[in-house]
């Protein structure tokens, strides 16, 4: 097995999607046999993790930091932070040689891994998790076609163009990666996936937990993720009153939206079916899914929306939950109307009522449509299937380095 070193913005013990996704894809290596670490950039200070030491094993994954500081305006701090983790990248490689760069987005993070890849003759992977400049528009850090945003999205191609190969997360970045230009047959898509470990059990409903919340006994609609605009909370919460059936509606998580969100239930006439859980310990959110018949996913339809697609349906899924969510074409990677799931058109607070209605009357249908929703991750989303994915690439890049040094 081939030696890789993940190049990350974050990581471990910081909790974000990105940093769960890394610990499954690095989780799921290592159990496969494969020599693996990650090293992440200055991000990981600016995030709030300040750690003691240059090295850290978190839940025995190897993860190097880059142990410098920089100041300096934008964008020239941006350019010191590429340039002190291209250092750190090659100072790791005399202590610890590694085949195979493999950085995971944004862009900076490519760049820096491109500069140490030219340096050292090792082959990199980049792999996108979402373009970073339409994900700034989702939380509301960014405009489209901004300056900012026109940068973001040049450095992300040039970063695209001269990696030996590309991964994406699903098939909505390869296609508009097809139409900039890229070639098909140098993207692999490698999608998120469920650790099973994880989320692979059914929870069954702490009743004492459960009678806490003034849940007992009700319809529960469940919404568990982070609070930005575009997961369209506020749309859920517009719905609530336009429901025939009585149900509660259970948000879990936390995120720039929370105050105005909050704000919005005071004075909704169901407020007192509308609660707040606040953020929970990622080991505990289980007890949360135990409590839910039906979790909404109602994403707004924008960019990064309908290229991307998210993780949290999927665990639901793997738990055997039922899934509703909004028609985006992230969600119809995901999950097929009326099969494994249902889909309602987004934007569209009566619309969203409605559905959550139709299920709560059909509930003979909820088992059927588990099953398979489950069978359908554990098939095709699951981790361990999910790495195999990167074989292929490995060993390409692994064959092009030794067939230029037999030249």
């Amino acid at each position: 097995m081939p030696r890789i070193l993940h190049v990350l913005d974050h990581s471990l013990p910081l909790h974000s999607g990105y940093t769960f996704r890394t610990r499954a894809i690095l989780k799921a290596q290592q159990s496969a046999g494969w020599d693996i670490s990650g090293i992440t950039g200055l991000r990981q200070y600016q995030h709030g993790h300040r750690p003691d030491a240059a090295f850290e094993t978190i839940e025995g994954l190897r993860f190097h930091r880059t142990a410098t500081t920089v100041s300096a305006p934008s964008p020239l701090r941006e350019w010191r932070e590429v340039t002190a983790l291209a250092d750190a990248i090659v100072a790791l490689h005399a202590k610890w040689p590694f085949e195979i760069l493999h950085a995971h987005s944004p862009a900076l993070n490519g760049l820096a891994a491109l500069r140490a890849s030219r340096v050292l003759g090792v082959p990199l992977l980049y792999e996108i998790r979402a373009f970073w400049e339409d994900a700034a528009v989702g939380n509301g850090t960014g405009t489209e076609g901004s300056f900012k945003y026109r940068l973001t999205r040049t450095l992300e191609n040039y970063v695209v163009r001269q990696a030996d190969a590309v991964a994406v997360i699903c098939d909505g970045l390869k296609q508009d990666l097809i139409r900039r230009g890229i070639a098909p047959s140098k993207i692999t898509v490698t999608p998120n996936g469920v650790d099973f470990e994880m989320f692979g059990t059914t929870v069954r409903p702490d009743v004492a937990f459960e009678q806490s919340l003034g849940l007992r006994g009700a319809n529960v609609i469940g919404y568990i993720g982070s609070f930005y605009d575009y997961e369209g909370i506020d749309v859920l919460i517009d719905a609530m009153p336009l429901m025939n059936n009585q149900a509660h509606l259970l948000l879990v998580g936390g995120g720039p939206m929370e105050r105005s969100l909050r704000a919005q239930s005071e004075g909704s006439p169901v407020a007192d079916r509308i609660h707040f859980a606040g953020r929970v310990r990622h080991d505990a959110v289980d007890r949360y899914y135990g409590l839910v018949d039906i979790l909404a996913y109602p994403r707004k339809r924008m960019r990064l929306t309908e290229l991307v697609t998210p993780l949290k349906p999927l665990e639901a899924m793997a738990q055997g939950r039922l899934v509703a969510a909004s028609d985006v074409g992230g969600h119809h990677e995901l999950i097929r109307n009326g099969d494994t799931g249902t889909l309602f058109p987004a934007d569209n607070p009566a619309a969203l009522a409605l559905s959550l209605d139709n299920l709560l009357r059909n509930k003979n249908a909820w088992e059927p449509m588990q099953i398979r929703a489950r069978a359908f991750v554990k098939q095709e989303r699951n981790w361990q299937a999910i790495i195999r994915r990167y074989d292929p690439v490995y060993n390409s890049l692994l064959m092009a380095i030794q067939g230029a040094s037999a030249d």
